[in-house]
């Protein structure tokens, strides 16, 4: 991977460059490399395999320029990139490629200017930098010992299997522009997801692990999660279609949030007109119990960045408070079109990720880093329960996403695994995975809740590098609908 000072002094050439072309009015010169290692995990008991497959690295990085250019009395814009390039050559064919693209945008107003000072500094881990390929097969291993040694422990020997990943990024990147923004950034994330299941049982279960750092990075405890989750699901009961209430653990609130609810917090779907929030800033949307904010400042948390892919201080944004709608995640260009006399916008999420990585051959697009979702009173856990009194724990859901558009509201997903019946306010039995659907309007979700739990957990969706922060919460009246399991 290129060090810090080679993206730095990359990007600190090209703005040398661009400066003595005399049809450039203002530049930006973004430069980046990353790495991303994926070990996966594939176990089955019944079936010799190998448990730990050899790690899958990817490498890239380059240089995008982001040109505004003087063409006669227009003023035109133009964006182009080169991989695996950081040299005077390589800055010199990404800025042909922008005049040869350069077009007139009425909506384009400025580049970014500088805001603020960055929060974070130096929060990356330089032993996952630097990590050996035998410590990443080890962390693989650590996960499936966790998930083996729990199916031993409770004597499931047979028809067991284990399946998931570990992923490690590494990113760096260096970003100067003509408009005062000179800065850099590296930073390193861990992330595991652990599935197993035993087949003759039809239950699966799930764990997750995620860190910035080595030291604070534990595969193995996802591995006896996963294995525990199972077990604890086996003997699950079906439901009739009806309205329930339930319970969401953390992983589909994160699952909701990341499908649903954030594209929807974005400036992007307002600008399209594709949000059930259009025209509601400043009005109550949800329940007043939930408060809503990004923070991509906060050590520790895996989608913590010290400055945005445009040069930008991460910080927080505040989105819903005490069920009102109070802001739109942004990024510059959205940011400036759509400011107003009656609202602005701070554009704290611009960022170019795609595979894994920020990269240089895209421009920035709207992403959040750590959402965070709070209640106005929040209560430990199993009061979640009680408040319920009798409906349904779901633990895991997969396959969310919007029907009949993302305004509408209307979304689906699947109940599949680490769910139970409660009654009394207790858990009762677990429920049968992959036999219940969500057919919903996100919007009774969110003013239908009823608690929100202290207890919370950054929590991912694969392959992704925001992070929920997310806690349990209780909610009213949702529509369960019962549906055919496999060879039922």
């Amino acid at each position: 991977m290129a060090n810090i000072e080679e993206l730095r002094s990359c990007v600190r050439n090209g703005i040398d460059f661009v400066k003595r072309q005399k049809d450039v009015i203002d530049a930006e010169v973004f430069a980046s490399c990353n790495e991303h290692i994926t070990v996966r995990l594939n176990y089955t008991a019944d079936i010799p395999c190998n448990g730990v497959h050899e790690p899958k690295s990817t490498q890239f990085g380059g240089v995008g320029l982001f040109i505004v250019f003087k063409s006669g009395k227009e003023i035109k814009v133009g964006f182009g990139s080169v991989s695996n390039n950081i040299t005077p050559k390589g800055i010199t064919e990404a800025f042909q490629k922008a005049r040869k693209n350069k077009v007139y945008d009425p909506d384009f107003k400025s580049l970014p200017m500088p805001i603020g000072k960055p929060i974070l500094e130096n929060y990356h881990d330089p032993a996952v930098m630097e990590i050996s390929d035998t410590a990443i097969v080890d962390l693989g291993w650590q996960g499936l010992k966790g998930s083996l040694t729990e199916y031993n422990q409770k004597h499931f020997n047979k028809s067991v299997i284990v399946g998931g990943d570990v992923t490690i990024i590494k990113e760096r990147m260096a970003i100067a522009s003509t408009k005062g923004i000179d800065d850099f950034d590296e930073s390193t994330v861990l992330t595991t997801n652990i599935t197993s299941m035993i087949e003759k049982e039809r239950v699966k279960g799930t764990g997750w692990n995620t860190s910035t750092h080595l030291s604070g990075f534990n595969p193995e405890e996802a591995g006896r999660e996963s294995a525990d989750s199972a077990i604890k699901t086996i003997g699950g009961e079906r439901i009739t279609t009806g309205t329930y209430n339930v319970v969401f653990g953390k992983q589909p609130v994160m699952d909701l949030f990341t499908n649903i609810v954030v594209p929807a917090l974005s400036l992007a779907s307002l600008n399209a007109s594709d949000t059930p929030f259009l025209g509601k800033l400043g009005q109550k949307i949800s329940s007043e119990l939930l408060t809503v904010y990004d923070d991509g400042a906060i050590r520790g948390a895996i989608g913590s960045k010290k400055i945005s892919c445009e040069g930008i201080s991460t910080g927080r944004t505040d989105l819903i408070h005490n069920g009102f709608l109070v802001g739109f995640l942004s990024n510059n260009y959205l940011a400036k079109k759509l400011e107003s006399t009656f609202a602005s916008f701070i554009p704290r999420n611009g960022f170019r990720y795609y595979n894994g990585g920020r990269n240089h051959n895209i421009q920035p697009k709207i992403c959040p880093t750590n959402i965070v979702i709070e209640g106005k009173e929040e209560v430990p856990s199993q009061s979640l329960l009680s408040k319920i009194n009798n409906g349904i724990y779901i633990g895991r859901i997969w396959y969310t996403y919007p029907i009949n558009g993302l305004a509408a509201g209307d979304f689906t997903s699947t109940i599949i695994a680490d769910s139970y019946l409660v009654r009394g306010g207790k858990i009762d039995k677990p429920l049968k995975p992959n036999t219940v659907r969500i057919n919903n309007n996100i919007t009774d979700i969110l003013n239908n809740i009823i608690a929100v739990s202290k207890e919370k957990k950054q929590t991912i969706v694969w392959g992704g590098e925001a992070v929920v922060i997310a806690p349990e919460i209780a909610v009213q009246n949702v529509k369960l609908d019962n549906i055919s399991d496999f060879m039922s």
